[in-house]
């Protein structure tokens, strides 16, 4: 147990790791094709925060483990929401001052809400996994419009921020190298993730959906947390708070739609019944607070959505072994 404990940590370090440089590759390669910074910063840089789990759900599903990848999709927005923002609010008060953000919330929402069109059945099929990834395809669209729409105005908080973090050295050999050690480490890890995931489940009687919502999620999580607290630091409040908000996005169309077009087919029906109600309840907490008159994501908000962690962590473990198939 403690070896495969040791494993699943290592196996996750290696598969954050290995999408950070495949980001900074791919950024280095847009750059030099002459793709504008500000549409690398909102598509590039936006995709690779939910890497990981995009990684591991294609892994899981491609071992027929469709309860762990879609814990995984699900989980990682409640934990983006209640223990990285939570976390950071902690740290350094938000405030939310992007157009961009206030319009980009409500697509979240709907976005999430969608997903329960896709789930109530319990069932995933490659019509659904299809469905999801032409969201993906239009909120890409979306964004890069709205990136051009900044590009000339120039007056948004959101797009200087993403710019100002986007590595300004590296050659295209470097860029090639990462690329390559990536594309090594990344199926490598990933197997460690999903083979010690499935031992550690079986050893405390748990469900795959379980260790997905929870190990997994916050695992692949690190790099929001990372840029989260990094944004917060800095005083960057629209940068953090948009990783989080696009990073929900993706993990919904992306990484819930892949599964359902590698391994179509019935899932744990608890995901729908117990686990996406709270993770849409989360997501309209989170656009209440960046909604107010204030636009501030205080430390009593923060203190608000830790506590929140806290408890789903403690009924879920608790209800957990009693449900357990």
């Amino acid at each position: 147990m403690l070896l495969a404990t040791a494993l699943l940590i290592i196996g996750l370090l290696l598969v954050v790791y290995s999408a950070d440089r495949l980001v900074y590759a791919a950024s280095i390669l847009c750059r030099t094709l002459g793709i504008p910074p500000i549409i690398i910063g909102m598509t590039v840089v936006g995709i690779g925060t939910s890497l990981p789990e995009i990684i591991v759900s294609v892994a899981a599903s491609m071992h027929g483990q469709i309860d762990l990848a879609i814990g995984t999709a699900i989980g990682s927005n409640i934990v983006n929401i209640l223990l990285i923002l939570g976390l950071a609010a902690l740290l350094h008060p938000f405030t939310v001052h992007s157009d961009i953000l206030r319009r980009e919330m409500p697509l979240m929402l709907i976005v999430s809400l969608l997903a329960g069109c896709v789930l109530y059945n319990g069932e995933l099929s490659r019509i659904d996994g299809l469905f999801l990834l032409a969201l993906a395809v239009l909120w890409l669209l979306y964004i890069i419009k709205l990136a051009r729409l900044a590009e000339r105005q120039g007056n948004d908080s959101l797009t200087r921020e993403q710019v100002e973090e986007l590595p300004r050295d590296g050659s295209l050999p470097v860029a090639f190298l990462w690329l390559g050690l990536a594309l090594i480490i990344m199926p490598v890890a990933t197997r460690m993730v999903v083979d010690n995931a499935t031992v550690l489940a079986n050893y405390f009687a748990m469900s795959e959906l379980t260790i997905g919502l929870t190990v997994i999620a916050i695992g692949t999580s690190l790099p929001e947390l990372a840029t989260t607290i990094a944004g917060a630091r800095k005083g960057e409040d629209d940068i953090a708070i948009g990783n989080i908000i696009g990073a929900n996005i993706f993990n919904i169309a992306i990484v819930l739609g892949l599964p359902a077009l590698i391994a179509p087919g019935a899932f744990n029906p608890q995901a729908f019944t117990r686990d996406y109600g709270v993770m849409v309840l989360v997501s309209i907490v989170f656009a209440l607070l960046c909604w107010r008159r204030k636009r501030q994501i205080g430390k009593g908000a923060g203190l608000l959505l830790t506590g929140g962690f806290i408890v789903w962590l403690a009924m879920l473990y608790w209800v957990a072994p009693l449900l357990v198939e």
